[in-house]
């Protein structure tokens, strides 16, 4: 049926005036139950659009979150490789900061991740260069530092026992058993600094190698001991 215009309300009767009107109704209906459903239709596209960007906002407060998680622990792992580099290297590794100094950028970018060179620094800190073997000239430097801690023994007791022989009192009583102990405490102190100079040159001390100090201060100490003894009730 054609459109209702308002010239055919002086030509049409009342039937077909009353029968366009409610096929006019008819249609209304119609758009407004289009209307609703495409009403319908974009208030559920937004709802899920919404939906879905709370989901993204969740996941990407999640992703925050663990990220700072990472990097509290990527922080604290770097404090702590610092702290032990610089216990084992000492005052050098101030020229770097007294505190753990900022992150940089490497220079060639890669795939890998802030935990592959905390691993990467880590073996470096805790490598430890195999000690060099004792050559000739060691031994016989050794060797020399226990004849001297022998003799600086009985140079101690000897003059300890001067001094407590003049001195008389109870210091006279108590010489001879002071003199005994600095006889035998320099050997080893004698074996304390052969170790402070293998340190220094990265060299092993070993098993042997403390003997021979200790062995060589000893002996040292016992003949010349025995020597001054002879000598003083000569």
């Amino acid at each position: 049926m054609s459109e209702l215009q308002p010239s055919d309300f002086e030509r049409a009767d009342y039937r077909t005036v009353l029968r366009r009107l409610t096929t006019l109704d008819q249609r209304a209906a119609g758009l407004r139950e289009e209307a609703e459903r495409w009403h319908a239709e974009r208030a559920a596209s937004a709802s899920e659009a919404v939906r879905a960007t709370e989901d993204e906002v969740r996941e990407a407060r999640a992703a925050v979150r663990e990220a700072q998680r990472a990097l509290e622990a990527v922080d604290a792992r770097a404090a702590g490789l610092w702290s032990e580099f610089v216990h084992r290297v000492g005052p050098a590794a101030e020229r770097w900061g007294r505190t753990l100094p900022p992150a940089s950028i490497p220079r060639q970018r890669t795939e890998r991740d802030a935990q592959d060179y905390l691993d990467e620094v880590e073996t470096r800190v805790k490598y430890t260069a195999p000690a060099r073997p004792l050559t000739g000239g060691t031994q016989v430097l050794f060797g020399l530092l226990g004849f001297s801690g022998g003799v600086l023994g009985v140079i101690g007791n000897t003059l300890l026992r001067q001094t407590g022989a003049a001195a008389g009192g109870d210091w006279q009583q108590a010489a001879p058993v002071v003199a005994l102990l600095v006889l035998l405490v320099c050997p080893v102190l004698a074996v304390v600094t052969a170790k402070l100079f293998a340190d220094r040159r990265g060299v092993g001390l070993d098993t042997a190698a403390v003997a021979t100090v200790l062995t060589t201060g000893l002996v040292t100490a016992g003949l010349l001991f025995t020597a001054v003894q002879f000598s003083q009730q000569a």
